[in-house]
C-alpha cells in the first residue's frame, strides 16, 4: 500500500511560484462527483505524499471517498489529464478512464485502514498502466494468482476483481477530451478461476453476484 495523506480538494488552487494552477479535467470530475453527492462538498480524499513525476511510488495523484449509504465510493484522479492537454490525443483525455469502487460498510476492526487499503489497490492497479499501458474497459477481469483476501487483514473470500461499468458514473466530456468510469467489483478465487476456464463469462458473473459493491463476507456463486 502507497503512503497517503489527507487534503482539502482545492490545494490543487495553491498558488505555486505566484501562478494559480489550472485543472480543468480535475474540476470535471469534481462537478460530476458533485452532481451523484450533491450533498458531500468535502468527502475523504486521500492524496499522494510524492508525485509520480517526482519519483514517487503511486501514479494517482488523489481518490476521494464518498458516503453512498451502505458503502463507501471511490472515484481516483489522475488516469485522466488532470491539468494542460499534453497527448497528441485531442478527443481522449489521458488514458481516457478513472477508477472507481464501492466497499461495503461492515463492523471493521478499523475501518480508516480498510479504506486506505482500497486506495492503496487502486494505486497498484492504476501502476499497471502507467507502468504497462495496459487499458481497462467494463466486463473484464484482473486475477494475479492472489488466493489471500484483498482486505488489509488478507482474510475476505475477495481475492481479486472484474470490471463493470459505474452506475452512477457515466462518461464525461472534459475541455481535455473524454473520461469513462471503469468500476473494479471484488471477486473471489472460485469466480476468477471460472471465468479463466471460460466456465462463465464477466458479465455472467456480475448478474449472479447481484450487486457492484464490494462485499469481504460474501459467499462465492460458482
Amino acid at each position: 500500500m502507497g503512503l497517503f495523506d489527507k487534503f482539502k480538494k482545492n490545494n490543487k488552487n495553491e498558488k505555486i511560484e505566484n501562478e494559480e494552477i489550472n485543472a480543468p479535467g480535475w474540476d470535471a470530475i469534481t462537478e460530476l462527483c458533485d452532481k451523484v453527492y450533491p450533498n458531500q462538498k468535502n468527502p475523504k480524499h486521500y492524496g499522494t505524499l510524492i508525485s509520480w513525476q517526482l519519483g514517487g511510488n503511486d501514479p494517482l495523484q488523489g481518490i476521494s471517498v464518498y458516503e453512498g449509504g451502505d458503502y463507501w465510493h471511490f472515484i481516483t484522479y489522475g488516469l485522466s489529464e488532470l491539468y494542460e492537454k499534453e497527448s497528441d490525443i485531442k478527443d481522449i483525455s489521458g488514458y481516457g478512464m478513472e477508477f472507481t469502487f464501492k466497499l461495503k460498510k461492515d463492523n471493521y476492526e478499523n475501518e480508516e485502514n480498510e479504506i486506505k487499503c482500497i486506495c492503496g489497490i487502486l494505486q497498484s492497479i492504476a501502476r499497471i498502466t502507467f507502468t504497462k499501458g495496459e487499458l481497462f474497459n467494463v466486463y473484464e477481469y484482473l486475477y494475479t494468482g492472489q488466493t489471500e483476501g484483498i482486505d488489509c487483514n488478507r482474510k475476505s473470500n475477495i481475492t481479486g476483481f472484474i470490471t463493470v461499468p459505474d452506475d452512477k458514473f457515466h462518461e464525461i466530456d472534459t475541455s481535455n477530451g473524454k473520461v469513462c468510469f471503469i468500476e473494479f467489483v471484488g471477486v473471489t478465487d472460485s469466480e476468477l478461476k471460472a471465468i479463466q476456464n471460460k466456465q462463465i463469462r464477466v458479465e455472467e458473473l456480475y448478474e449472479k453476484i447481484g450487486s457492484d459493491v464490494t462485499n469481504y463476507n460474501r459467499v462465492s456463486v460458482i
